[in-house]
């Protein structure tokens, strides 16, 4: 016998106020919510990689954020690896609605997901000028940017300074990927 349930949509509201208290990360897309996977080393290494070439070389107004700062896409929220934004900061604020460049590093599960669900979910936030999708299985690093035309994508390999114009930023590639450096990437 079958059995037939219905699925209530979450508001942002309850969505905000369950995650004060939640005990794992979840995304809220289209009032579902979605349960965060842990990452895997060279994941957490990339990030924080990436992270840290970021912090070092930006200044207020600019700020960088990681993976625990949520990101508001009208209702739906999500949590990107980085951002940069330059949003005032204020007490018992929990996401960001304005970042300028958001960063997801690639994993098996979640790659399909980050290069169509979140990049067209980020794509609607105006104040978004740079999406980055990093690999990691290979040194590459995709730029989407927005043009007055659409946007565009250029690809950053191995060797390649990676650039990103909103924010005046530039680094080698390898930087993002230097503590895999000599380390084999295959299972």
């Amino acid at each position: 016998m079958s059995t037939v349930r219905k699925l209530s949509a979450l508001t942002p509201e309850q969505y905000l106020e369950a995650e004060r208290s939640a005990t794992v990360r979840r995304e809220l897309v289209a009032g579902q919510l979605h349960e965060m996977v842990g990452v895997s080393q060279f994941h957490n290494l990339i990030a924080i990689a990436f992270a840290a070439q970021l912090y070092a070389a930006l200044r207020a107004p600019w700020r960088v954020y990681m993976s625990d700062m949520k990101v508001r896409v009208q209702d739906d929220f999500y949590y990107p690896d980085l951002m940069v934004s330059r949003e005032p900061v204020k007490a018992g604020t929990y996401y960001l609605g304005e970042p300028t460049v958001v960063v997801e590093v690639l994993s098996p599960t979640t790659e399909a997901r980050d290069r169509l669900e979140k990049r067209l979910g980020y794509a609607r936030l105006a104040s978004l000028l740079e999406y980055v999708l990093v690999a990691q299985d290979r040194p590459s690093v995709e730029v989407f940017r927005r043009r007055a035309e659409g946007w565009e994508v250029e690809t950053y390999a191995s060797g390649d300074t990676l650039r990103l114009a909103s924010i005046e930023f530039a680094a080698p590639v390898g930087s993002v990927y230097r503590d895999l450096s000599g380390v084999s990437r295959s299972s």
